[in-house]
């Protein structure tokens, strides 16, 4: 089903799938597992699913935008909308963050997630929809081609040949 994403034994709506992003495991690891997860898949609601695929090898298959500073992959299907971030009083960020990614989960909740990009590239980004597929295996992004297409402009149609 392509509106679909199957993970591990579970099944995703398109529209419930926020982003990808790398797990790195806590040492001693609350998780007892020989399976080796690399990623976790997070929910509109911030819930997540540990995967085995990579962020980058996820992107490609579901044509996911990757904003490559923050090795993250969002998902084209959501509404974002893309913040300047600067840290509250008293809020010592271990990471120089610029950008905060907005949505809202099924409930009407405003979620967040804090990004090393820049706002301006973020915008860009989820506006061109430029998508991971023409990036290399390894994670990095290239740029690619714009995928609309030209139109006639309103009001002009283009010459109809009689039959």
């Amino acid at each position: 089903m392509a509106d679909t994403y199957t993970i591990g034994k579970r099944l995703i709506p398109q529209n419930q799938l926020a982003f990808v992003e790398p797990y790195v495991a806590t040492d001693p690891s609350p998780i007892q597992t020989s399976r080796n997860f690399l990623a976790r898949a997070v929910l509109l609601n911030r819930d997540s699913i540990l995967i085995e695929d990579s962020v980058a090898d996820f992107a490609s298959a579901h044509r996911f935008l990757f904003v490559a500073d923050d090795q993250t992959a969002i998902n084209p299907a959501i509404r974002f909308g893309v913040e300047l971030f600067s840290p509250a009083e008293g809020f010592r960020p271990s990471k120089p963050y610029q950008s905060r990614l907005r949505w809202r989960d099924l409930d009407g909740n405003d979620q967040s997630k804090l990004l090393l990009t820049s706002p301006e590239s973020v915008l860009e980004l989820i506006t061109n929809g430029e998508a991971l597929a023409d990036a290399p295996s390894d994670g990095r992004a290239q740029p690619s081609k714009s995928r609309r297409t030209k139109r006639p402009a309103r009001g002009k149609s283009p010459a109809r040949q009689p039959c």
